[in-house]
């Protein structure tokens, strides 16, 4: 009788197994989605909260089904901010780990190494915040989440260049600075662009080191120049170097700031507080009432819930809503293509306009976005260092372009 029983246990558990094996083989492989992403170093600030807003996404397609019938799954390496560590992360994405789809990480200088390795296996490429380096690769089916449009190497400082020649009298003199890095120079090069086509005399147009850690020998140079307004293209660490800088030589000029990535962050706008005001910058998002798009209250008040728990930026109002919908549009890509078919996800991101959490998103043939949406905002009225102020209206505002404008630019800057 015990000899019955063990076999019957025996062929139960057989059975069981058999069942379970035959289960796990019906369900299809998740889709991977692969990326390297800042999680530490000066760029980890932004890169956690944009894995946060993008694992929100997966968990978020999951629970309505996947796509394709098959669950979604988020793949991500840290590039530690260096650009050297890319080639050989998306290397392994691909190569290894074998993802189906692949994104950028957070910006020009973490994008562009990696864009010969995507190149190299025919994926489709998403990139996150980069700025015009695909002028030089030219690659079909490179596509950029940044509402800076179809030239974007010229239409990130437009706004900039457009505010300053509205003051009265007009500006005449402009000095251009920023690091000797991928961004900006690029950056630079769209801004020298604007300088001729209004007539502007450059009195300064130099490059600093990327290492540089005190601005003031910088403003100072410029500052002798007398310039009516100054333009700066800089990486987070150089953005709060400079603003602090401007603050200690009391900076005199009429219009201070530019493509300064990194105010947009929480940690920075928590360090710099007061400090920031008076700056004019780029931005992508702001709470202002002349900006609403359906979804991101609800994204953004989860984002914050997850953000307090892991320690990423607690405001998210630059990032977070771009990394969603960045999956959003990929999403929606797959579906109506049908299957993982690179040539069918291009085409489909290509053809169709994507609804998103950041509003309407529609690409044109070279991968940016169909039309310019890049705003730019002065900070005003801040006081202390308290972060909920700027997840409030009134404190950045909206000075371009017109269909956002909230509110009017406060001159001279003067410290």
């Amino acid at each position: 009788m015990k000899c019955a029983l063990r076999t019957l246990r025996t062929l139960l558990a057989l059975a069981t197994g058999l069942a379970a094996a035959s289960v796990a083989m019906a369900q299809p492989a998740p889709i991977r989605f692969g990326l390297a992403m800042s999680q530490t170093g000066p760029l980890a600030g932004n890169g956690k909260a944009l894995l946060i807003a993008m694992q929100m996404w997966v968990e978020d397609q999951n629970a309505k089904g996947g796509l394709l019938g098959r669950k979604v799954e988020l793949v991500s390496y840290d590039d530690q901010s260096q650009a050297s560590n890319v080639p050989g992360l998306y290397a392994k994405l691909l190569d290894v780990d074998k993802v189906d789809v692949v994104m950028s990480g957070y910006g020009t200088n973490m994008a562009a190494p990696a864009m010969p390795v995507v190149m190299q296996h025919d994926k489709v490429f998403m990139t996150t915040f980069v700025t015009g380096i695909n002028e030089k690769f030219k690659y079909d089916r490179f596509f950029s989440i940044i509402p800076s449009g179809p030239n974007s190497r010229i239409e990130l400082s437009r706004g900039y260049f457009d505010i300053a020649m509205a003051m009265n009298p007009k500006p005449t003199t402009v000095a251009l600075a920023g690091a000797d890095a991928e961004f900006s120079q690029v950056a630079l090069d769209g801004a020298r662009e604007h300088v001729k086509r209004l007539g502007l005399k450059v009195v300064y147009d130099k490059s600093y080191p990327p290492n540089t850690t005190d601005y003031a020998p910088v403003l100072r140079a410029i500052q002798a120049t007398n310039p009516d307004f100054i333009f700066v293209a800089s990486y987070p660490g150089d953005s709060s170097g400079l603003i602090r800088a401007a603050n200690e030589i009391k900076l005199k000029t009429r219009l201070f700031g530019g493509g300064m990535i990194g105010v947009q962050f929480g940690a920075l706008k928590g360090q710099l507080g007061s400090l920031l005001n008076g700056v004019v910058s780029y931005d992508v998002y702001v709470p202002e009432p002349t900006m609403k798009f359906a979804g991101i209250d609800d994204l953004l008040t989860r984002y914050r819930v997850r953000a307090a728990k892991e320690g990423a930026d607690p405001v998210g109002i630059y990032g977070p809503p771009y990394a969603y919908a960045e999956m959003q549009v990929l999403g929606q890509a797959i579906t109506a293509a049908g299957s993982l078919d690179q040539d069918k996800i291009a085409a489909a991101i290509k053809a169709n306009p994507h609804d998103t959490v950041v509003g309407t998103i529609k690409f044109g043939p070279d991968g940016e976005w169909e039309k310019s949406r890049l705003i730019y905002v002065q900070y005003q009225g801040i006081q202390g260092n308290d972060l909920d102020q700027f997840k409030q209206a009134g404190k950045q505002v909206i000075l371009y372009p017109p269909e956002f404008k909230s509110g009017t630019l406060q001159t001279p800057f003067s410290r």
